[in-house]
């Protein structure tokens, strides 16, 4: 008889090569690092690049400004990149790092090499990344996602060794910061509204408008459609699936942790973490 996802079989099966699989990658690909402690009474808030984070720099300037922050991918190109000052910075796909002569990443380490401040940059174990300034340190983390069993997945995550998969740049951010010590994480900018701007054309392409905060460039734009091109529906909507179940798998594990994550993000579609603006942090 063929199984299907009903049958009670089938997830112990998946669960048990999830496991596996797990095992071999912390092994193979995870590395030893280390972090630098903070004072875990205080916030962090993690900075998505989503379109709301423009009305969040508008509205909440000031508090992003007197807290610690978290910037990731192209952040920097943005003049209030320079205005809010972030203490960290993550960068997760391999793009940044192999792209040759492409503009808007020459122009991302440009301006990173401008930093004039006390910033932490991580990038993934293993990343061969230039120079940087003596004010810019560079950090590395275990980018290597995991399935398969609870307590497994949760000894790798406290270790720093493993994370749940990272379809996108926020869940290393999120990880990264409760691995530096934070017991409050606030989350902004993470719009995650990809199903309303999600189409299919004449030709069965896919087509997904991907709105940032800060002004669209069309050379970027370009690129990211032509990545959605090489994919069919059904697998860019589970990758949609995986980040979003990446969010319930970390409350599982902060939960444990007391480590407490609320989203700040007006509209947001993720809907593991609480709501709580960051507002709240000047009462």
């Amino acid at each position: 008889m063929t199984k299907t996802r009903s049958d009670v079989t089938v997830p112990f099966i998946n669960n048990v090569a999830d496991t596996i699989t797990a095992v071999g990658k912390l092994l193979l690909k995870s590395r030893g690092t280390k972090f630098t402690a903070v004072d875990s009474s205080k916030p962090i808030i993690v900075m998505g690049n989503g379109p709301s984070l423009r009305e969040t720099i508008d509205s909440d300037g000031a508090t992003l400004q007197n807290n610690d922050t978290l910037a990731v991918n192209f952040a920097a190109n943005a003049p209030e990149f320079f205005r809010i000052k972030p203490k960290y910075y993550v960068l997760a796909d391999p793009f940044f790092f192999k792209a040759e002569n492409n503009e808007n990443v020459s122009k991302l380490f440009d301006n990173l090499c401008r930093v004039d401040w006390p910033m932490t940059l991580f990038v993934p174990v293993g990343t061969d990344l230039r120079k940087m300034p003596a004010n810019l340190s560079v950090s590395v983390f275990n980018n290597v996602g995991i399935d398969g069993n609870r307590p497994l997945r949760h000894f790798a995550y406290s270790r720093r060794l493993a994370m749940p998969r990272p379809r996108n740049v926020l869940i290393p951010s999120i990880m990264i910061a409760a691995w530096l010590g934070y017991r409050e994480i606030y989350i902004v900018g993470a719009d995650h509204s990809w199903m309303r701007t999600i189409e299919v054309n004449e030709r069965n392409e896919v087509v997904s408008l991907q709105p940032h905060f800060y002004k669209e460039d069309n050379n970027e734009r370009r690129r990211i459609n032509a990545e959605y091109l090489n994919y069919p529906l059904f697998q860019i909507v589970h990758s949609f699936y995986v980040a979003f179940r990446a969010y319930f798998q970390i409350v599982e594990w902060a939960s444990e942790n007391g480590i407490n994550i609320y989203n700040a993000t007006p509209d947001s579609f993720i809907d593991a973490f609480p709501r709580k603006p960051i507002s709240s942090l000047n009462a």
